[in-house]
């Protein structure tokens, strides 16, 4: 007589992946809580394999769209679409969506490999493989020595980590993290940041975040909202203009050359600069003693007008305390989302 095979043991054959281009949608989406209009017709496409970031300050509807993708909340108008299906999709879904949300609390009571195991069983994982899944998830984290402790013992920091392991249990096609380093030790953030960078071509992973350095660093690409509205997107080189701009930080002459007679700034050469092939113009920030130069990119690049212009700085003697390719991410939300 063949063994019987309970039925929680009984691994279903697995659904055929769809492949999509567009691994999130987003057609004229709006949210409305009451009279408060939190999306406003938001359209966005998040490429298969991307890491993307939504950016913008509070109020701008970051973690209301979050919670459309997630599908936590339905959206008032228009469609959000996750792998071809419906956000709040929970079957076709089920298992290819992995989410941290940012305030997740877990279950006090029970321990780290018992809270993983179950949200693994939620995904139909049968037992066996839900603790190697729960075990690989937190590993990938740096926690498998918490295996046994309670969730409760365990500091901020691990608790991150924990739901963040939950997040990416069963190696999800999508992944959404919100706000994923926050709260987190200088050390511990740096090792999140190259664990996402570790995702990259393997699954989507969209990224709510405040900080935009953080972002600059691991996306592809992000999206720039301000109240409800979609304010630009783009790879992060077309928002931080990084192929069109690059901009130098002038240092002042030292104090001993100052008492000397010396100007505090040395004359910048502009019009050798201007005279750089591709240059089309410049700008100085004398408040910021910020120099900018815009360039063509399809008649030269960043790095051979950063030596260029390096060359003539440093024939006039002016003194130079950095160098930046584009505006950086920081600066272009601040300039775009400035009321």
């Amino acid at each position: 007589m063949a063994a019987e095979t309970s039925p929680e043991e009984t691994e279903k054959p697995a659904k055929k992946k769809k492949i999509h281009e567009s691994a999130v949608k987003l057609t004229n989406v709006t949210k409305r809580f009451g009279d408060k209009l939190a999306v406003d017709e938001l359209t966005l496409n998040v490429r298969a394999g991307w890491i993307y970031g939504l950016i913008g300050p509070n109020g701008a509807g970051k973690t209301t769209t979050f919670s459309m993708m997630a599908g936590y909340l339905e959206p008032t108008a228009g469609q959000v679409e996750v792998l071809g299906f419906q956000a709040r999709s929970v079957d076709e879904l089920r298992g290819r969506v992995g989410v941290l949300p940012q305030d997740a609390l877990l279950p006090a009571l029970d321990r780290v490999s018992e809270f993983l195991i179950h949200m693994a069983r939620l995904q139909n994982l049968p037992t066996t493989k839900a603790i190697g899944a729960a075990r690989d998830a937190l590993k990938d984290v740096g926690g498998l020595d918490w295996w046994d402790m309670r969730c409760s013992n365990l500091s901020h920091g691990m608790a991150k980590r924990v739901s963040l392991a939950q997040a990416l249990l069963g190696e999800p096609d999508v992944v959404l993290l919100d706000e994923p380093t926050a709260g987190l030790d200088p050390r511990v953030a740096y090792d999140v940041r190259q664990l996402v960078k570790s995702l990259k071509g393997k699954c989507t992973v969209i990224i709510s975040s405040h900080n935009l350095q953080e972002l600059e660093e691991v996306c592809d690409a992000a999206a720039i909202l301000d109240h409800g509205k979609l304010i630009t997107s783009g790879t992060i080189a077309e928002l931080t203009a990084a192929a069109e701009e690059i901009h130098v930080r002038i240092g002042r002459a030292t104090k001993a050359a100052q008492a000397a007679g010396a100007p505090k700034v040395q004359p910048i050469p502009f019009d050798a600069i201007r005279q750089i092939p591709g240059v089309t113009r410049y700008e100085f920030d004398e408040e910021r003693r910020d120099l900018g130069v815009f360039f063509d990119r399809k008649q030269t690049d960043a790095e051979t007008v950063i030596g260029q212009t390096l060359w003539q700085l440093l024939n006039a003697q002016v003194r130079i305390s950095g160098v930046t390719k584009g505006r950086g991410l920081e600066q272009r939300v601040m300039d775009l989302t400035d009321d």
